[in-house]
């Protein structure tokens, strides 16, 4: 089938509303994981903490450091005294961030709202998508005030209570910027990491703030009318020095997580070569596409008919992605954000 032939549609599946992880399992490298080999579609079942053994010592890992912000505030309106709740997406260059308002009516150009702990924001624009844009006064350090004020923007198929905010970050976040945290990487602990860089596996990291364009369902009958929203990538010279060594060497390039995927993806040059590399991307992964960056990919089981979902389809096949997907709902596998993961090699 060809990519401009394709629709959202083929990528549907049935998913039981029960297979929704509502909660994170502990410890966290205790959740399953499925492999899935890319060239012949046979499928394995195992848990996460089996990954030091999936890996060779001539391997790298490539993880995404972002950090969720708690980025949900609620403000009440200068004059009104009114609700409203903003969820925060990109910081767009010094106090402005661009920020969904709900109720949006009253949210509109120049309005101002009390957010509490000295916090004042007013809206300087409305765009085109309905999106805010959101300037703001205060004294101190704003993401300490964030700390105070603000909540996890926990995916809305997630009904429960988190106890512990930190289960919606990776041991190893520290990048704060993200909306939504890059859930593959959630399956880590430091005691996992550790038996991995002793197996003498490469481990490095990017950073990619995640924004909530990655989860908007796609509403294009066609997935090329689709267009994807741009978040911020960073890319150091160690990590660009770790896969072009691992490359040379013969080892895989494993990304974990389709946002670490998608920033290695950005970053490749021509050659195949990575250099430290910093800016927007707004690739789109879908079937057809020639990887140049990885070789293999971690990841959670994902939405019917999204985004993600195309981009594992573009890797490993979208007849073996939906084999698997087939097999993980008859195996109970837990899906989404706190759900199991997959191996894809």
């Amino acid at each position: 089938m060809q990519p401009n032939a394709m629709k959202t549609s083929d990528f549907y599946f049935n998913l039981p509303q029960e297979l929704i992880a509502q909660t994170p399992v502990e410890p966290r490298d205790s959740s399953r994981l499925m492999t899935l080999d890319r060239q012949t579609g046979e499928i394995g079942h195992r848990h996460f903490f089996e990954i030091v053994d999936l890996l060779c010592p001539e391997d790298c890992l490539i993880l995404n450091d972002s950090r969720v912000l708690p980025a949900r505030i609620y403000g009440e309106k200068e004059g009104t005294g009114a609700n409203v709740e903003f969820l925060l997406l990109t910081n767009q260059g010094g106090d402005t961030w661009e920020a969904l308002a709900k109720p949006g009516k009253r949210a509109r150009k120049g309005s101002r709202f009390d957010f509490g702990q000295g916090l004042i924001g007013e809206v300087v624009e409305v765009k085109e998508d309905g999106n805010r844009l959101l300037h703001f006064a205060y004294e101190g350090e704003f993401f300490s005030l964030l700390d105070k004020i603000g909540q996890m923007p926990l995916p809305p198929y997630i009904k429960e209570k988190l106890e512990n905010q930190e289960r919606y970050q990776t041991v190893y976040s520290r990048e704060r910027g993200s909306a939504a945290a890059p859930t593959a990487g959630l399956h880590f602990t430091p005691e996992l990491m550790e038996k991995i860089r002793q197996k003498g596996v490469g481990i490095g990291f990017v950073t990619l703030h995640v924004g909530l364009g990655t989860f908007r369902p796609v509403s294009a009958e066609h997935i090329t009318d689709h267009k994807m929203h741009a978040e911020h990538y960073y890319m150091s010279q160690q990590t660009a020095d770790l896969i072009n060594q691992t490359k040379a060497a013969g080892g895989r390039v494993i990304a974990v997580g389709t946002t670490s995927c998608r920033t290695i993806e950005s970053v490749v040059q021509q050659n195949g070569c990575f250099q430290e590399s910093e800016g927007w991307t707004d690739i789109f992964i879908y079937p057809g596409y020639k990887f140049q960056g990885i070789d293999g990919l971690i990841t959670n089981f994902h939405l019917p008919e999204s985004t993600l979902i195309m981009l594992v389809s573009a890797l490993a096949g979208r007849e073996n992605v939906l084999q698997a997907y087939a097999e993980a709902v008859e195996e109970r596998y837990r899906f989404f954000s706190f759900g199991d993961a997959m191996l894809v090699v």
